[in-house]
């Protein structure tokens, strides 16, 4: 099993994306779950999403408490929450971020994997201005999901409230994630 948590702030689509990502999987035929956590529900307020993701029965209905994949949709999060707290030590860390993978291993103190691209610069060039869904296709990559499935996945949620041409700018966003990640795989 492959346990996943997201950090954001409310309005970024943390738990959007992580509901993107239970659909994508559960049509390669796996078992899933997908599920949010957040306190006072406002634009900007700290928000987790988690998914589970097996190839059998999940039968746990707890919180992710040692996740193999951490993803950080907003940096700003690194200095005000412990993102990297339980992360297994054969994790990833995948960061949205400027900075580079060794300056986010001395604010996290995470001494394993760490991916850290600029999503939002990603998301600014697509046309998108939303980092979430470039983190998930570096999450798609991570996971070694095959992008094809993901992309009709994502193409068809995100046609029911979009513009083809935004659709289609999402998935340019997308497949620039899914570049900045691929080659490294934790699988499950």
């Amino acid at each position: 099993m492959v346990e996943i948590r997201w950090h954001g702030r409310g309005g970024q689509g943390a738990k959007t994306v992580s509901q993107i990502l239970a659909q994508i999987v559960l049509r390669e035929g796996k078992h899933v779950q997908a599920f949010p956590e957040y306190g006072p529900e406002r634009s900007g307020a700290p928000v987790r999403a988690y998914d589970r993701i097996a190839d059998e029965e999940i039968r746990i209905h707890s919180g992710v408490y040692h996740p193999d994949i951490v993803v950080v949709i907003d940096e700003t999060l690194l200095e005000s929450e412990n993102t990297a707290e339980g992360l297994k030590p054969n994790g990833v860390l995948i960061v949205n971020t400027a900075r580079s993978e060794d300056e986010i291993r001395k604010v996290t103190g995470f001494s394993g994997k760490i991916i850290a691209f600029d999503a939002t610069k990603i998301a600014q060039e697509a046309g998108t201005g939303f980092p979430n869904v470039p983190m998930l296709g570096a999450v798609v990559a991570v996971l070694g999901t095959d992008p094809k499935v993901a992309e009709e996945e994502l193409k068809e949620t995100l046609s029911h409230r979009l513009t083809p041409e935004v659709v289609e700018k999402n998935l340019k966003a997308f497949r620039a994630g899914y570049e900045a990640a691929k080659g490294v795989y934790v699988g499950g």
